[in-house]
Parts: structure tokens; C-alpha cells; sequence
């Protein structure tokens, strides 16, 4: 495995590269396990100067523990499928200060869906990151602070997000129902079980990252993904669009694979370090090393 020594020097510039990582089924296991080897890899490419960009369909609030474990004490989080973007800041009470919430009127698409799946789940993310919901979900799903409420009043405010779960559908059957929805006005992401991230129309993990590129400054050729879910395809397809790379995990779903660049191993065989550990063999391969 190749890695830097302590004496690696610090780039600046437009030597730094950015570096965006999905979370579930990418930094952390199922069970929320964070391999060591991975916190390990992450802290060190931070330490050579590179912008590390935690990017995730989590809530912020459910993904600062993450961020905070991954030793990210700061720099910018894309949340929320690309809705939210904060900036990690332990001196907040909540770890973070949001800096970009892009919201939509979900009434539509509620009413398109409640017509097509009446006994779904739904839930919306409000501004602040709380959620409403008019059916239970998983305990994990919606993070601590959540809500319950009629389904009318999911409708009456600007959200953040909407999310559905239908548990009476396996993948392959949510797809073709959904299919049938005209959701044209946002973008939605599927996740392996009968699961929908719906968020403002136009805005994805890479819409957001775009932003914080240039924010940074970083060169377009000078961007990694790594991911294993369908929400991470729009962040895979910013990155190759600039000429950088994209990495699928082991375990993705055949349509992620197809859009990355490369395969790494899965989660449970720390995937992301092993992308991290030969960083420097990719900055060979394109003329970069120091």
C-alpha cells in the first residue's frame, strides 16, 4: 500500500485535490461501524492538504458524528443529497453551521405519490433539519429530532427534502411505480430497499460539490468520488465530467458500478482506504507527485 511519510509536504494551491465520500455503505458499515483503517487514511490525506468533503444523503445532523469521527474538526459537509451544505464548527452546540439550504414546495409531489402509494411512509426535512412524518420509519432513519404530524401539514411549508418508504414493495417494483410519476420537477434518488430521496430540481451530491470546487479553487481533473448507491451516480458523473475519478464500492448496485471510473473493495474491506492509500499512486500516474 502506498503511503505517505510524516515528512510528506503540505500542498497548497492548485496542487490540492478534493476528495467526496458517501457514508452508508462507503465510510461506515451497515451497523455503523467506522473501520480504524479508514478514519486512519482519511486523516492522513487531510493532513497533506486535500479537501475531504463528507457527501451524503444523511440529515446533517445524523451525519456530523461521522464527519466528527472521521477527526473532521473542519471544513464544509454536503448533506442531504446535495439540499444542505454546512460547515463543520465544534464551537456550534450542534457541531455545525449550515451555509446553503435549497428548498421546494413538496405539495405536488406528495399528492402525486399519495395517489400512487397510499400506504407509503412519508417525511419531509424542514429547514432547521428536523423531520415531520406521518408514518413511522426506522428508528435510525430520521435522526433524533422528529416529528409526527397529519399528512396535510407535510405539505405546508418549504422543505429541504421529501423522503418515502413503501415497505410493501421490494426495488424492482417501487422503480416501476415511480416510473409512473411525473416527477419532473425535482430529482429523486432510489436506495436498495423500496426507499426515495426527493430534493429541490437540479440539486445532487455533485451540484453541491460543484459549488464547493470552486469555492476552493481546485482544478476539475482534481476530484475523487467514492460511493455505492444510487444517489451517488450524480456525483459520480461530476466527476468524471472535469476529468476526475470516480470509485464504486464492491458491494453498489450494478448501475453505480457502470458510471464510475473504478472499483474498490467493499465496505466491510475498507474500500475507501484502500482508494486513500494509493493516492499518491494516482498523483504519479497523472504527473502530480511532489
Amino acid at each position: 500500500m502506498l503511503s505517505s511519510d510524516l515528512n510528506s509536504p503540505v500542498v497548497t494551491g492548485d496542487q490540492r485535490w478534493l476528495i467526496a465520500l458517501d457514508i452508508d455503505g462507503t465510510l461506515v458499515h451497515d451497523d455503523g461501524f467506522l473501520s480504524p483503517e479508514v478514519a486512519k487514511e482519511v486523516r492522513r490525506v487531510r493532513a497533506l492538504g486535500h479537501e475531504i468533503v463528507v457527501s451524503t444523503g444523511r440529515s446533517a445532523a445524523n451525519a456530523i458524528p461521522v464527519v466528527r469521527d472521521l477527526g473532521i474538526d473542519f471544513g464544509h459537509s454536503v448533506c442531504s443529497n446535495g439540499a444542505v451544505t454546512v460547515l463543520v464548527d465544534p464551537a456550534d452546540e450542534r457541531g455545525f453551521r449550515p451555509t446553503e439550504v435549497i428548498t421546494f414546495d413538496p405539495r405536488d409531489v406528495l399528492l402525486q405519490l399519495t395517489e400512487k402509494l397510499p400506504n407509503a411512509h412519508f417525511a419531509v426535512e424542514d429547514v432547521d433539519g428536523t423531520y415531520r412524518f406521518h408514518k413511522p420509519f426506522p428508528s435510525y432513519a430520521l435522526g433524533d429530532k422528529n416529528f409526527e404530524t397529519p399528512l396535510e401539514e407535510l405539505m405546508q411549508h418549504p422543505v429541504s427534502r421529501v423522503v418515502v418508504l413503501s415497505p410493501e414493495h421490494d426495488v424492482d417494483d417501487f422503480l416501476r411505480v415511480i416510473g409512473t410519476v411525473g416527477l419532473h420537477s425535482v430529482t429523486y434518488a432510489i436506495g436498495y430497499t423500496a426507499w426515495l430521496d426527493i430534493s429541490p430540481n437540479g440539486v445532487t451530491k455533485g451540484s453541491a460539490l460543484e459549488k464547493l470546487r470552486v469555492l476552493h479553487g481546485i482544478n476539475p481533473a482534481q476530484v475523487i468520488a467514492v460511493g455505492d448507491g444510487r444517489n451517488d451516480i450524480p456525483m459520480f458523473e461530476w466527476a468524471k465530467a472535469g476529468g476526475g475519478l470516480a470509485f464504486a464500492m464492491g458491494q453498489a448496485a450494478d448501475e453505480t458500478k457502470a458510471v464510475a471510473t473504478e472499483i474498490t473493495s467493499s465496505v466491510e474491506d475498507d474500500g475507501v482506504a484502500r482508494v486513500l492509500a494509493g493516492f499518491e499512486g494516482i498523483l504519479f500516474s497523472r504527473g502530480l507527485s511532489n
